[in-house]
């Protein structure tokens, strides 16, 4: 039977011309906030009180400008309000404000006996989901080097408020000692830098100009970049997880792509993944013998499981040669556990980390394993970023789940994780507090989130911040991709049909 020529599969090759394309460039400044000191310059000895004076003695000069501002001439019955500098200066009936520490009294927090419990073998209790005491036994404290003042009041029930926050309370002591609030002001979001405000002041110092991105003509290959950001991968070293994360590889590498899809996948200048790349660890079971015997330390190295390591190396190495990565670990990555996490270590990836930079090096690599939490500058605009870990505790201390609220909190608050060192953990700083926000981001989001959601939040001086909630990609299938001209974001879902056998 005769077939037409354009249904035979068997033809020759075309003379059609299929266009080369390159990924856009990615302009990269990372900041080191967040970089420990090395070796013996590193203690645990210290006392963490430091760390809540060096936060209150930043950020109360802030606090103050605003509320000196804003109550100067304010006036209840014909009585003028007066600042007052501790916090046992306040007089019972006057009217004054005064700014310090918030510390939320909770009966339900963790303490000190229940990890004594633990190292005694005594049933610890259940981790709880919220702190908040079902019978209302929570009080909401203000306290600076001087002493502590409870606090009471409309405005606290209005308001998110988490131990470590510095708020200014404006009202009056009562008779039982409590003080009444009236009104409240936090720090608000502090200076935001101009686009490329960084990269051509390093400019101006290093070559006498400050037209970094025309100098190097890269200023055309800078429009209408995106950069991907992703968290929660959860790889376990199963082969259920491998399928849509082959298609997540696939997608970057524009291999899994019509050609007008290709074109736009070209625009993804650099990916951020934002912590727990490594699933919960799963020792491997052993036998009856290998448990009897004695291991020095309690350490077993037969019940290691390398991989889930092996597959995110090997994850990571097959995109590393087509973008750039920048990895932020997470609670269940194999980094540090306390806060700031540091970076995962370069032997954990045998082939990814050819593509880092070598250690004297001044420059960042095409492979870049930073701390959580994170910021730096990504083609001129201010990014900052985290694990999750800092939204996740504030979560227990509030009503409801609105992760967006909390995040703006936090950049009203200027501190990227107030609950440091109450419930969160962290490294006991002596001179210092590099949670506090000294310059407010364009851009800031949290890995491991339940859902995406993102909106743009305002300043008090014309500060835009975009606010992102990155969800898991074990759960979602999703990848939050963010455009470099408009900061709008956008979500590519990834689906596995699960067929019926």
């Amino acid at each position: 039977m005769a077939t037409d020529a354009g249904d035979d599969l068997l033809q020759g090759p075309g003379d059609e011309d299929y266009p080369i394309l390159e990924r856009h460039p990615s302009h990269y400044n990372p900041l080191d906030t967040y970089i420990l000191a090395k070796g013996d310059q590193k203690h645990y000895q210290q006392q963490y009180a430091d760390l809540y004076f060096l936060r209150l003695a930043k950020l109360k000069p802030a606090v103050e400008g605003l509320a000196d501002e804003e109550w100067k001439d304010f006036e209840i019955a014909g009585e003028k309000v007066r600042r007052v500098d501790r916090v046992l200066d306040v007089r019972q009936g006057e009217l004054c404000w005064v700014a310090g520490t918030v510390y939320m009294d909770m009966p339900l927090k963790p303490n000190i006996l229940d990890d004594i419990s633990k190292d005694h073998w005594i049933a610890a209790p259940p981790p709880r989901e919220k702190y908040i005491s079902p019978s209302g036994q929570d009080q909401i404290m203000l306290e600076d080097e001087s002493g502590r003042l409870r606090l009471i009041g409309t405005p606290l029930q209005l308001s998110m408020l988490v131990t470590g926050c510095i708020i200014a309370v404006m009202g009056t002591e009562n008779a039982n000692g409590d003080f009444e609030v009236v009104d409240m002001k936090v720090p608000d979001l502090p200076r935001q830098p101009q686009r490329w405000e960084r990269d051509e002041a390093s400019a101006l110092i290093s070559n006498g100009t400050g037209s970094k991105r025309k100098s190097s003509g890269e200023e055309k290959g800078s429009e209408g970049g995106k950069v991907a950001i992703v968290s929660g991968l959860g790889i376990s070293g199963d082969q259920g997880d491998t399928l849509t994360l082959d298609l997540l590889m696939e997608y970057l590498l524009g291999e899994a792509c019509s050609p007008p899809e290709q074109t736009e996948v070209s625009k993804i200048s650099r990916l951020i993944i934002a912590g727990n790349s490594i699933a919960e660890g799963t020792p491997l079971a052993l036998r009856e013998e290998d448990k009897k015997a004695s291991r020095k330390y309690g350490y077993d190295s037969s019940a290691y499981n390398p991989a889930p390591t092996a597959h995110f190396d090997d994850f990571l190495a097959t995109l590393l040669p087509s973008i750039p990565v920048t990895l932020i670990p997470g609670e269940s990555d194999p980094a540090n556990v306390s806060m700031p996490q540091q970076p995962i270590h370069p032997a954990m990836f045998p082939r990814s980390r050819n593509y880092a930079a070598m250690p004297d090096a001044t420059e960042p690599g095409w492979f870049d394993s930073v701390t959580n939490p994170w910021e730096g500058d990504v083609d001129g605009w201010r990014l900052m970023g985290n694990g999750g870990q800092p939204i996740d505790d504030v979560f227990k201390y509030v009503e409801g789940d609105q992760r967006l609220e909390m995040m703006e909190s936090l950049l009203r608050w200027r501190c990227g994780a107030p609950t440091a060192p109450d419930t969160l953990w962290c490294y006991p700083f002596q001179d210092k507090d590099p949670f506090v926000i000294e310059e407010c981001p364009h851009v800031y989001f949290v890995g491991n989130q339940p859902r995406y959601d993102t909106e743009v939040i305002e300043g008090p001086v014309g500060q835009l911040v975009r606010l992102i909630c990155v969800p898991k990609f074990r759960e979602t299938g999703e990848i939050v991709l963010l455009d470099t001209d408009t900061l709008e974001p956008e979500i590519v879902k990834f689906h596995v049909h699960e067929g019926n056998s």
